[in-house]
């Protein structure tokens, strides 16, 4: 038996398109969609006109591989940025929690993923020839790898080693272990152990 259309197909599209964002399922897509509905005239309009600014505008840096208005983006057009270091992430959405956390003030480099054979993603599919040609030609003296504590992120941590062999850059990595206001009786062991291998002097 179908399902009854409870709206017309504007609205049905909406919700259909809304509960394609990560985070939003069929029932969250319909109450978000009714309370932009709602509020037409203050989130609706505006909302309908930011994306048709963001549909023309928006596009990705050709140098780090974020997302901005401009290109070169923001980030990399910055001269008060320190210029020899470069921050590596998976995604723009990691750029953005650093950028949050504003611990470092460096350019960042966006892979667009990780290495995973079993999804049929291979060096290839990311910008990790983009890294490699950044670090050949511009006077980069550190890479951070900034990649998740995933099998997939180790991986590809290991393998962006493995690119950057030869040239005269180091290498570093985000530390790993106890999270700040974190209890050990909650953390997992491998956690543990790593916080127990990359321990420092206090």
């Amino acid at each position: 038996m179908s399902q009854n259309k409870v709206a017309g197909p504007e609205i049905e599209q909406l919700i259909k398109l809304l509960a394609k964002l990560p985070g939003l399922g069929p029932r969250s897509a319909r109450r978000a969609a009714l309370h932009l509905i709602k509020k037409k005239d203050q989130l609706l309009v505006p909302l309908a006109e930011a994306m048709g600014v963001a549909v023309d505008r928006i596009g990705v840096c050709s140098t780090c591989g974020t997302v901005d208005t401009s290109d070169p983006c923001a980030i990399c057009a910055d001269p008060r940025r320190d210029q020899a270091t470069l921050v590596v992430v998976e995604d723009v959405a990691d750029l953005w929690a650093l950028e949050r956390a504003a611990a470092i003030n460096a350019r960042y480099h966006v892979l667009g993923g990780t290495l995973s054979p079993l999804d049929g993603i291979g060096p290839d599919d990311l910008n990790i020839t983009g890294l490699v040609e950044r670090c050949r030609v511009e006077a980069i003296s550190e890479v951070i790898l900034a990649i998740n504590a995933t099998v997939e992120g180790q991986t590809t941590a290991h393998y962006i080693t493995d690119q950057l062999t030869g040239l005269d850059v180091s290498i570093t990595r985000l530390a790993h272990g106890v999270p700040v206001g974190g209890e050990l009786d909650y953390l997992d062991e491998g956690t543990l152990a790593q916080a127990l291998k990359a321990r420092t002097r206090f």
